[in-house]
């Protein structure tokens, strides 16, 4: 996948982010795989132009921008098999246009309360994490699939 050129803000870990795996772009945004261990299958997509609020969007951008978040969620749902998907768009702390796409499940450490909160158990084993963990490739081709029809 050739990565997208991007005009980029300066300190905006966003518009400059490299710590993630690119799992499907297009000229409008691109869809990372978050580096979390305590959750894997943790997506990030990311508008390319640097704008805070989706009414910065138009109509149809906005439409494109959430269908790339609703397939996403669908993947996750099909191959993860998560008790519940949290989608979350703050932009408080980088004022640069995305939504979270996270798997949640009953055994996580922070269930019920958000994955920023404090954490609430230990969370789940090691193995049960390393078995999720062994459904990303599942999760990228998933997501791959459902994106290339778009």
């Amino acid at each position: 996948m050739q990565p997208v050129q991007l005009e980029t803000v300066p300190g905006c870990e966003l518009c400059t982010a490299a710590q993630a795996q690119l799992i499907a772009s297009s000229a409008n945004w691109r869809v990372i795989l978050v580096d979390d261990a305590n959750y894997p299958g943790f997506c990030r997509v990311i508008w390319h132009q640097h704008v805070k609020e989706m009414t910065d969007l138009s109509e149809a951008e906005r439409q494109e921008f959430m269908q790339v978040v609703w397939q996403v969620e669908a993947a996750q749902r099909e191959v993860l098999l998560p008790h519940k998907i949290n989608l979350a768009s703050f932009g408080n702390m980088v004022p640069h246009l995305h939504w979270h796409v996270i798997p949640r499940y009953l055994d996580d450490a922070h269930f019920p309360n958000p994955v920023w909160a404090a954490a609430q158990t230990s969370g789940p084993a090691e193995a049960i994490l390393s078995a999720r963990r062994e459904r990303l490739p599942q999760l990228i081709q998933a997501i791959q699939q459902r994106l290339s029809s778009k």
